[in-house]
């Protein structure tokens, strides 16, 4: 599966060259760079084109080649977070006071445990900083059972993310986009590392 980005106001902006393309071929596919290269608007892009929907100034072509097309669910891990949605389990007692006892960490990793496996079989998950609030270990074990949503339920998943475990891992298919654009980097006056940044 091949996403072809004609134009694009974000990625002109940030000096992409059109036609961009992105090869979604692979089962697990992590977008990674540097802040402010494109990364969740490259995902919301693909949500987007996967759901065969337009946006102002948004030129793409889709190539599914042997891909089958089904379900797309996009998980934003800043915008989706349970624990600030608690009206929607209000007739759900269980979980209300497993969300208002548990860490923010301790209901990502549930979502990953309970939620995802439950969304139909064959689905494209979206997912848009998974690691926030996970330890190392939980990282790791969300590499897992990443794998096991792959392999055991179909799925196809596109994880933008910082994680060194995902973005390493031999599992993952990465694209960096820091490799393809003149991207907005710091500005000189943060310094550099071990200078101090303190005015």
């Amino acid at each position: 599966m091949f996403l072809k980005i004609l134009a694009h106001p974000v990625f002109t902006n940030l000096n992409f060259h059109m036609p961009m393309i992105v090869d979604l071929s692979h089962p697990l596919v992590v977008l990674t760079g540097e802040n402010g290269s494109g990364k969740s608007t490259l995902l919301h892009s693909i949500n987007l084109a996967l759901r065969g929907e337009q946006a102002e100034a948004f030129v793409y072509q889709l190539e599914y080649g042997d891909v089958k097309k089904g379900k797309v669910f996009l998980f934003d891990a800043e915008q989706h977070n349970p624990r600030m949605q608690m009206e929607f389990f209000k007739d759900q007692p269980e979980m209300l006071e497993f969300l208002q006892m548990a860490s923010h960490g301790q209901v990502m990793l549930a979502m990953f445990q309970q939620n995802f496996p439950a969304l139909e079989r064959g689905t494209t998950l979206l997912l848009d900083e998974p690691e926030m609030a996970l330890s190392a270990s939980n990282q790791r074990r969300i590499l897992k059972m990443l794998m096991e949503l792959v392999d055991q339920r179909g799925f196809r998943i596109i994880c933008a993310t910082h994680s060194p475990i995902l973005i390493d891992a031999p599992e993952t298919y990465v694209i960096n986009l820091d490799n393809y654009v003149n991207r907005n980097v710091a500005m000189q006056s943060f310094g550099v590392e071990g200078a101090s940044t303190i005015q």
